[in-house]
């Protein structure tokens, strides 16, 4: 895993045009299914989170970058990229359970995903069937979408 503070991430993310979204409740009770369906939409190869804002103190962030010799930071505009399948999932399931405001870009990027503190995580593509590739497996495992539901960037 790696640490970079990277701002342009979060400003490209914002300039950007999706043409689709969908949100979904995070399911803090089982975050490990909810990862590990995202993780498998892929195959990916990588995926950076880039930190908007942190409500409160990240515990698992926090014991996470411990474990990796990372540096201890969580200052908005910082990233941490992750290059295997494990290390996306465990990162992934950090930073939503501390219900942290982020950006999760995976490589290759079929989608990307902006979580916040409120709980929600909300898929972007440019496609709808990018989109239905994660989408359409998280709701048969049950997961609550937000029905109508626009975030403004």
């Amino acid at each position: 895993m790696k640490f970079a503070e990277n701002i342009g991430a979060l400003k490209k993310f914002r300039n950007t045009v999706w043409k689709f979204q969908q949100t979904f409740q995070t399911p803090l009770n089982d975050l490990q299914t909810f990862t590990s369906i995202i993780v498998a939409s892929g195959p990916l190869t990588a995926a950076t989170i880039a930190i908007d804002i942190v409500v409160f103190e990240p515990k698992h962030l926090l014991d996470l970058e411990a474990r990796y010799s990372i540096p201890t930071t969580y200052q908005p505009g910082t990233s941490l990229t992750a290059e295997r399948t494990p290390e996306i999932q465990e990162l992934l399931s950090a930073v939503l359970a501390d219900s942290i405001d982020f950006v999760f870009i995976p490589d290759p990027k079929p989608f990307t995903i902006f979580a916040d503190h409120d709980e929600f995580t909300t898929f972007y593509a440019q496609t709808r069937s990018n989109l239905n590739r994660v989408v359409n497996p998280l709701v048969e495992a049950g997961f609550k979408q937000i029905q109508n539901y626009r975030r403004q960037l």
